[in-house]
């Protein structure tokens, strides 16, 4: 495993303090392409080639945002997600060469905050890099609220947590900043590009397939039938809303 530092930070990123990118890819060329891609969002990239090395960077460096392919020699992507999860709230993002809406619930499960599909344009993966350590800095606030109860589900933004029957339930940043962004706007249909832009900011990308996948995996954690939800509720075509019901 290496460690390489750039040199030209951005302003914006030389005005806040030191960003850390850590990027866990096994194959070189991969690696060379994202490091360039990063050159001017990160002050320090760290790369490993393998899970393990990984884990055992993240353990010990405490990086800012973490890139994870899902291709390594020695471990499962999935299974590197989970335990970079149990070791760090850094956003992960994945670079991940499955394009089925199933398998990207399957990595935010894991606890990914964003997925980038491959092959990938270095504009929009550097958008989505800025999103996450905007996100981790403290760029998107939470609401100030009691806790909201909606039967069998409490969602406490100000912690955040989440709970449904008293089990606690994992959110991604990412996650949380798509349901409070449906919350605060509670019983107002949000557009699929009003939703992308309050979210994820100015990136390019599919705004409905991409805002199906998250929808999706929160109603799998937050709905008790998310085959017919009462709190994420669909308008055809034009996007998402968010009804104060009960989850039962």
């Amino acid at each position: 495993m290496t460690r390489e530092a750039t040199v030209q930070p951005t302003l914006a990123l030389r005005a806040s303090r030191p960003t850390t990118v850590l990027v866990i890819e096994d194959e070189p060329q991969i690696r060379r392409v994202v490091r360039a891609a990063l050159e001017d969002e990160a002050t320090s990239v760290l790369d490993a080639g393998t899970g393990a090395d990984g884990i055992a960077l993240c353990t010990a460096e405490r990086p800012d945002v973490i890139v994870l392919d899902l291709g390594l020699p020695d471990a499962d992507g999935e299974a590197v997600c989970r335990a970079l999860r149990e070791r760090t709230p850094a956003p992960i993002v994945v670079l991940s060469a499955r394009h089925s809406e199933a398998q990207k619930v399957a990595l935010l499960d894991a606890g990914a905050d964003d997925y980038v599909t491959k092959p990938f344009g270095s504009e929009e993966f550097r958008a989505r890099i800025r999103a996450q350590v905007r996100r981790a800095s403290g760029g998107i606030k939470s609401p100030t609220h009691a806790p909201i109860v909606l039967g069998t589900v409490t969602l406490d933004f100000d912690v955040p947590s989440a709970a449904r029957n008293g089990q606690p339930i994992h959110l991604t940043r990412t996650e949380w900043d798509l349901l409070r962004t449906l919350v605060e706007h509670e019983g107002r249909t949000m557009t699929h590009a009003q939703l992308f832009r309050a979210v994820w900011g100015n990136v390019s990308g599919d705004a409905q397939q991409y805002l199906r996948v998250y929808v999706r995996s929160l109603r799998r954690k937050l709905e008790n039938d998310p085959v017919r939800p009462r709190l994420i509720l669909t308008e055809p075509g034009v996007g998402y809303r968010f009804e104060r019901r009960t989850a039962s």
